[in-house]
């Protein structure tokens, strides 16, 4: 997931400095709901919410 938000977030620096303005906001914000998601998992996986199996 990790691997995905930097590309995401590359391609809308690309697009950003190319002048596709809505290219580089549709990336941005696919970057920024992983970001949350990856967030969530995280949190839940320290709270013991989700168990890891070993």
């Amino acid at each position: 997931m990790l691997e995905l938000i930097l590309i995401l977030l590359a391609v809308a620096a690309i697009a950003a400095l190319l002048g596709f303005g809505r290219i580089s906001g549709i990336a941005l914000t696919g970057a920024k709901i992983l970001i949350l998601v990856a967030l969530i998992v995280l949190l839940l996986i320290l709270f013991g919410i989700i168990g890891l199996a070993a």
